[in-house]
């Protein structure tokens, strides 16, 4: 089958409706658009979001953005950050924060970013963890431990 083959499916298609065509096309004396009112005039359509005088939708809403309530923030360490510790020391969210690598903990907790290298085998213990920053902690000998 070619482009110039191609057809509709048989009833997938209709011919245009033509109104205000006479009493015997269906569409007569109102072509359709019933009795009286603003849409039976002429010119008489309604601008597209307009709600009857009511404050539309589209003023009612906030224009810039959108905020996620429920969104988790996460303070971010880089694998390149732990390369400071000792082979087979143990790093908590609160040993980093004794250390000032470090200002604070967010609410959600701590994650570890795989950016950077690591060479002594230490214990990092977080909230969570990329899977490179895995990788690399256990390629180095370490263990990556959710909290």
């Amino acid at each position: 089958m070619t482009l110039h083959e191609l057809k509709p499916t048989p009833g997938s298609t209709h011919a245009k409706k033509r109104v205000g065509r006479g009493h015997g096309s269906g569409n007569g004396k109102t072509a359709g658009a019933g009795h009286k009112g603003q849409k039976a005039r002429s010119g008489g359509s309604l601008r597209i979001n307009f709600e009857g005088g009511q404050t539309p939708l589209v003023k009612r809403l906030r224009k810039m953005g959108f905020t996620n309530p429920t969104r988790k923030i996460y303070t971010t360490v880089n694998v390149s950050e732990l390369s400071r510790y000792a082979k087979g020391t143990v790093v908590t969210p609160e040993t980093l924060l004794e250390d000032k690598v470090v200002k604070s903990i967010a609410k959600a907790g701590l994650k570890v970013l795989g950016n950077g290298e690591l060479s002594d085998a230490i214990t990092v213990k977080a909230h969570k963890f990329t899977g490179s920053a895995v990788a690399k902690i256990q390629a180095a000998g370490g263990q990556a431990e959710v909290l």
